[in-house]
């Protein structure tokens, strides 16, 4: 790819990011007000187990994918394509 096709990938995803911290700032803006203590702690917590899990759950995938448990049946066909 050239150092020209690279911006024409990064710009487009730097304003989706641009575009999605502005909403989840102006949402927390709007509905700071409505939500008690043991709310915030029920968002860190979801957080913090949805991170978890999915990072459990690529780790597995990395480790089985490694161990070859993701390979076909009927021997040992690592030169053929997926």
């Amino acid at each position: 790819m050239t150092a020209m096709g690279k911006w024409y990938v990064i710009v487009p995803l730097l304003a989706v990011l641009a575009a999605a911290l502005w909403f989840a700032g102006s949402a927390w803006v709007e509905f700071a007000g409505d939500i008690p203590v043991y709310g915030y702690f029920a968002i860190i917590g979801g957080v913090f187990f949805s991170l978890l899990i999915g990072g459990g759950l690529m780790a597995l995938a990395f480790y089985s994918d490694r161990h070859g448990y993701d390979d076909m049946a009927g021997g040992d066909r690592g030169n053929e394509p997926r």
